[in-house]
């Protein structure tokens, strides 16, 4: 049996490359496969959540024709910050990882994007905001978790046409487009399911920055809940590591996001551009709404929505969006 290596998608800007990924122990176990039904889908996202991770392994970069060697930390994630010296394209670009068991090599491919010269970047929350999840309510979320396969998960109605144009907005190049991160309190146990729900759905293709991986069944029922903490560090990251975009925020009022998005507003004054907040049980919420309000006094466009019509046409009103 042999260890296995998952890339996630990296970024990179003029000086500096970021690309991540874990190192799991063998297993004789199959890949979760998105397609099974109830029990089986059930049983194949439990597995997810007890995945045994290799910490202190060693896991090397190809860059420039050289081995970057670094190894794993505690929980099997490792990341790699790299400075850069040469001058590298723009979109999408392949990097390659690998790690060595028994003599023999496990080399994968990853992409990262440098994103093509513009002004605008996107960063938008996950469950709830344009993936159906019930965070309100944890037993539902659960359930749906755990039944409801990726074909069967639903997406809400306008987020899709809304996140397309946002994604293209002000690009005349059909392949270039604006730099897009979708930042959750989700754990990178959930990745390749989110990957595959955003392709089956056409979503943009994005930039990934979750949750501590999970590894014991006991974490998993509190998936996704917890410290917000670690989404208000890596938004802050990317308008520090993108620092000349100008940036729109999009979550919803099920957690943290309004208050989260606020304080990212005060310490970023000229950077972001609009807050997007979808509105996810029967009324608004009176703090959420005093939060946009005080939003909107910084001089940012905000949008406190319940259907996404709402926010497209927002997105029209301030030329955001044609």
């Amino acid at each position: 049996m042999k260890p296995v290596l998952k890339l996630y998608r990296g970024y990179a800007n003029e000086e500096e490359l970021i690309v991540m990924g874990h190192v799991f122990k063998p297993t004789t176990k199959e890949d979760y496969d998105f397609q099974k039904k109830k029990f089986r889908n059930a049983k194949s996202v439990i597995r997810m959540f007890r995945v045994k991770t290799q910490g202190n392994a060693d896991v090397y970069l190809e860059r420039e024709g050289i081995k970057i060697h670094t190894k794993t930390l505690d929980d099997g994630y490792f990341k790699f910050c790299i400075p850069i010296k040469e001058v590298l394209g723009y979109g999408w670009m392949d990097y390659r990882v690998s790690i060595f068991h028994e003599g023999e090599e496990i080399s994968v491919k990853g992409s990262y994007v440098r994103p093509h010269t513009g002004t605008l970047g996107f960063i938008s929350d996950i469950d709830d905001t344009f993936l159906v999840s019930h965070t309100r309510n944890p037993f539902k979320k659960l359930y749906i978790l755990l039944f409801r396969n990726v074909n069967d998960r639903k997406i809400f109605d306008g987020v899709v046409p809304h996140y397309q144009a946002l994604s293209s907005s002000g690009r005349n190049k059909k392949d270039e487009k604006n730099a897009f991160f979708y930042v959750s309190s989700s754990e990178w146990n959930l990745y390749r399911f989110i990957v595959q729900f955003t392709e089956l759905h056409q979503l943009p293709r994005a930039v990934m920055l979750l949750k501590d991986i999970k590894t014991s069944l006991t974490d998993f029922f509190i998936t996704g809940r917890g410290d917000h903490n670690h989404k208000f560090e890596k938004i802050k990251h990317i308008l520090e590591f993108y620092p000349n975009l100008c940036y729109t925020l999009l979550g919803d009022d099920s957690q943290e996001d309004p208050y989260l998005y606020e304080n990212i507003c005060k310490i970023f004054p000229i950077n972001v551009k609009a807050v997007y907040i979808r509105q996810t049980g029967k009324s608004k919420k009176s703090k959420a709404v005093a939060t946009m309000k005080n939003i909107e006094s910084l001089g940012v466009e905000v949008c406190y929505f319940q259907d996404s019509n709402e926010a497209i046409e927002h997105s029209k009103r301030i030329g955001l969006i044609k």
